[in-house]
Formats: structure tokens, sequence, C-alpha cells
């Protein structure tokens, strides 16, 4: 559990905080490195946007473990500690969106697969850690905004701040709201009389949102993984691949990537020379991070596919691509294969799970040894692409 909390907000948020607290500062670099993983705009916010997620992680976790021992029934334990241990841990592995349980087959176990109010809670935990906490801090300031505009209307005062919620949110918010709301839908047409047919009209909507918000690097399961249809298992990967946010909890490509790349398709299909969305353009670096991600997470996940498929070559290939995929995205979802794997795919999925969380462009940047910025430009030219 202490892994999980330490790998949800991430190392380099623990060893920076706790290094100033300690220290009583830290370095300039350290400083520029946080500014970036907490979207700061002034170096001497950093530390207090730090101390934000850390209360804002331990506060939802603290909320979301209430609700959760509120919604359990405790003749399903055999003392209160259990209980009380049980909705600790499963309101720490929500946020953190690892995936773990405590509960042989996760939230499908029987006495908990039919508890909607505790799904319910589970599902909105793992959504805002899968947020970014840069964003959290951002509605944060977005809805105390509201809250004093709303006021304002009382004392005529005019507290009126153009872009309270910046661009990455808005972005972020959209993306992870149409992502989910297609997901569901498929899902629940697409399950209704497969694995949710044991379910009553409001259990179906309920599993139907869990099961479509859970890959996105959650890792629950409140359904058999196996019994899905094929369809279903491929917008299963499809959302695995996505993942969660930049600077959040859970892994995949994340959704600002996904969401630049299909901007920039519109905009091509448009005749556009540039990415515009909410009065503003994206800038170029972001598209060739974006789609450098891209590049580098398919050859990593299909570098990994066909060493399994070499180690292992009775295991079915979508068995296989699933495993993979989740590996990538550090979701916890499996087909049921992970046990029965060999010693060397084992090490397959154990490196592919340790590039998808640290980022293989992070990896690429830290071994390829930077060049100088040159004064000049060579001439362009247009490369046939299609």
């Amino acid at each position: 559990m202490i892994l999980i909390q330490v790998g949800g907000l991430g190392i380099l948020t623990f060893a920076s905080y706790f290094s100033y607290f300690f220290k009583g500062g830290t370095s300039y670099e350290n400083q520029l490195a946080m500014t970036d993983m907490t979207s700061s705009k002034q170096l001497g916010e950093v530390f207090s946007i730090l101390k934000y997620i850390i209360l804002i992680t331990f506060g939802i976790e603290l909320f979301s473990g209430i609700l959760i021992y509120t919604s359990i029934d405790s003749s399903n334990f055999n003392t209160q500690s259990e209980q009380l241990f049980f909705s600790a841990f499963h309101s720490i592995s929500a946020f953190c969106n690892a995936g773990f349980s405590t509960l042989t087959n996760s939230l499908y176990e029987t006495g908990f697969r039919f508890n909607y109010y505790l799904q319910i809670i589970i599902i909105f935990t793992f959504v805002l850690g899968g947020l970014g906490f840069p964003i959290v801090v951002n509605l944060l300031k977005y809805v105390k905004y509201k809250i004093s505009t709303l006021f304002s209307l009382y004392s005529r005062k005019n507290v009126y701040k153009p872009w309270v919620l910046n661009l990455n949110s808005r972005i972020t918010l959209v993306t992870t709201f149409s992502v989910s709301i297609v997901a569901f839908a498929i899902f629940y047409f697409l399950e209704y009389n497969n694995t949710l047919a044991e379910h009553n009209g409001f259990g179906k909507i309920v599993t139907a949102l869990f099961g479509a918000t859970t890959p996105r690097t959650a890792g629950f399961n409140t359904i058999d993984t196996t019994a899905m249809a094929f369809p279903t298992l491929m917008m299963v990967i499809f959302l695995m691949w996505i993942g969660a946010s930049p600077q959040s909890t859970g892994g995949g490509i994340k959704t600002s990537t996904f969401a630049i790349a299909t901007l920039n398709i519109l905009s091509l299909a448009k005749g556009k020379t540039r990415i515009e969305i909410f009065r503003r353009e994206i800038a170029d670096i972001s598209v060739k991070r974006a789609f450098a991600i891209i590049f580098l997470s398919l050859a990593v996940i299909g570098t990994a596919i066909m060493l399994i498929s070499l180690f292992d070559p009775e295991k079915e290939l979508l068995e296989v691509a699933f495993e993979c995929f989740s590996a990538y995205s550090t979701v916890g979802l499996s087909m049921g294969i992970t046990s029965d794997l060999s010693s060397a795919s084992k090490f397959v999925v154990i490196v592919v799970m340790f590039v998808g969380r640290i980022s293989m462009l992070s990896l690429v940047i830290a071994v390829f040894k930077k060049v100088r910025h040159k004064n000049y430009n060579y001439p362009k030219e247009d490369i046939t692409i299609n």
C-alpha cells in the first residue's frame, strides 16, 4: 500500500518535497523540473503547488475511504479492522490507479459485484486520480473563482478573471468526458446480453460505466474480463492504450496526446496548417511530442508482443496483445495468462511496465546526447507522404 502511494504521487514529488522540507531548500535545476511537472508559471509557486498536491491526495483518499467504509457490508469481514483496512487500501489503490485489490477476483467477488454504491465511489476516486494533479488544482481554483463570482453579484464587486480554467484543463476534461461517454455507450450496447445480463437496469448502467472507465489505467474489474465479446476487448485495448491524463497517477499515452493527434487529423482534413482550439494555437513542439509518444508506445508494445509470442507460442495473440497493452499503460487488467507465462515473458512484462510508467520518450531523451542550437535554418522542402 505504501509503494502504491509513492508510485501514485510520483518519486519526484516525494523526493523534491521532502528534500525541500528537511534541507530548507532545493537546487535550481530541481525547481525547473518541478515547474514543468506541476505546470507552474513561476518558480516561487512550485512547492506551494506540491503542498496542495499532497493535501489533495490525502484528502480525497480519506474522504473516499470513509465513503467506501459506509458502503460495504460488515458481514463480509471477520473484524472491523479488516473492514477499515479494506476501505483504506481500496481508496489508495483507486486514487493511485493501481488496480490492486485484497479480494481474489477484485470487485467481481461475490458480495461486491452488485454493490453499485461502492462501484460509483471507486469510479469517481480513480477518475479524479487519473485527471492529473495540475488539472485538479486548476479545477479547485475554477470552483473557488465561480463561488467568488456568485458572491460578487450581491456585493457588486467585479472579480472577472479570464482563463481561470487553462487550456490543458479544458482539453483534458473534454477528452476524458468524450472518451468515457463513447466507451460507456459502446460497452452498454455490446455487453447488454453478455456480461451485463446478470444486472438490473441501474446495475447495467453502473457496471457499463465502470467497464468503460476502468481500462484507462484503473485496473479494477466488476465483470469477468475473459467473457467480454471480441469487439469489447478491442475497445478495452484501445482505452488502455490512451490511458489517463498527463501528470496523473495513471499510465498510457495520455488523453492530451490522443487529443492533439485527433485535432491534427481534423486540421489536415480542413486544409489548415496549424491546430487551433478554444481560440488558442497548439505549439508545434507539442504536436511533435505527441506523435513521438504514439510511435514509441506502439514500437515498445509491438516488440513485447513479438517477444512473448516467441517465448510462449501456445498463447493466443489476443491474450498476449491484451497483456502487453495493459502492461505498458500499467492498467493491471488481464485475460488470465499472467501467472502461466514463462520467466522470460514475465521479464518482458516487467520491462514494459517500467518503460510505460516513465514514458519511452523520457528514456530516449535521457539516452541521446543533446545538440546545441544552431543559428541557421536549411531550406524547407515537402516530402511525399500519401
